[in-house]
């Protein structure tokens, strides 16, 4: 039968004590991977009232005049913290920009971090007294979240529980809010979010304040990606499709535009872009490699490979 939702799984299961429950979640959420590229995730770690909250931070910046966000966009950082203005990012492979304006917060290593890179320091906002604060705790409830269903993935693969750990902790994860404002006229070949694949390893996103996800299924059908409102959708980037040479799927997603109706209503969504240690090896795993599954991609690290598609999505200069 044809999927016409992505697939829910329950964290609840792989935290159990009970070593089935923990194979079922395995199995679920690899099998998933393999198909579709991304699942609904309950019981994550995300309290009601975080989610709440960070809605609500979020809500009141991005109503604040241009002015005083134009403050807070920072030359010289490739839109890696701080304010991204509307249309400056665009899908790969397009000219149009999306129809969206962006923050980013991002790393505060640990002081044990021993990292080889520095991480650009996270903008404070003046306005807002709890916007930082509740921005970087949402980042952490995403992250740590995210390190489980890795370690999940890790057991899928063949590997130890553990392999991701290091590589993600610390790592150079991204938590994005995002403001897709209210349409005054027929967008001209620009969508809220172009068709694309994320760049990074897992991408855990926030239920988003109105539809509009689609997904790309293996058949070449488009279908709405509709989690329940406490549930998480979490897919696959292109930066684990590689590591894995293609056994889990990266897939091709985007976000509509709104029927004309709904133009008056804005959408806002808040992904968290799980990236590993910039010196981490993206090389295709042996245990993916096979006479049937040959080799697909040349050798990269993390760093290499999201500085490539920084400069293809238009964020960076060459």
């Amino acid at each position: 039968m044809a999927m016409n939702n992505i697939p829910s799984v329950d964290l609840a299961d792989f935290l159990s004590d009970d070593s089935k429950r923990k194979k079922k979640f395995v199995n679920e959420i690899g099998k998933a991977y393999e198909e579709i590229g991304f699942v609904s995730l309950k019981n994550h770690f995300l309290s009601d009232q975080l989610v709440e909250e960070l809605y609500k931070e979020v809500k009141s910046f991005f109503e604040l005049p241009l002015e005083t966000k134009r403050k807070y966009e920072i030359e010289g950082l490739g839109g890696q913290r701080g304010y991204i203005s509307f249309g400056k990012e665009h899908a790969k492979g397009k000219k149009e920009g999306d129809l969206k304006e962006f923050w980013h917060f991002g790393q505060e290593p640990t002081p044990d971090a021993e990292l080889i890179e520095e991480y650009p320091k996270n903008v404070q906002i003046e306005e807002l007294k709890d916007f930082n604060h509740t921005g970087m705790e949402a980042y952490r409830m995403l992250e740590k979240t995210g390190i489980y269903v890795l370690r999940a993935l890790a057991l899928y693969i063949g590997l130890d529980e553990h392999y991701f750990d290091h590589w993600v902790s610390n790592g150079n994860s991204i938590l994005r809010p995002i403001h897709y404002p209210p349409l005054k006229e027929e967008p001209q070949g620009a969508e809220r979010a172009g068709a694309h694949g994320d760049i990074n390893l897992i991408t855990l996103l926030m239920g988003a304040s109105t539809g509009g996800l689609q997904v790309l299924r293996k058949d070449g059908q488009w279908i709405d990606a509709i989690p329940k409102e406490d549930e998480l959708v979490i897919n696959v980037g292109d930066m684990l499709e590689r590591l894995t040479n293609n056994k889990l799927r990266s897939t091709i997603h985007k976000v509509i535009n709104p029927p004309k109706e709904d133009w008056d209503k804005p959408r806002y969504s808040i992904p968290f872009f799980m990236h590993p240690r910039s010196e981490m090896s993206l090389n295709c795993l042996e245990e993916c490699i096979s006479e049937e599954n040959p080799k697909h991609y040349e050798d990269i690290t993390a760093g290499e490979f999201l500085h490539q598609r920084l400069v293809e999505i238009g964020l960076i200069k060459k």
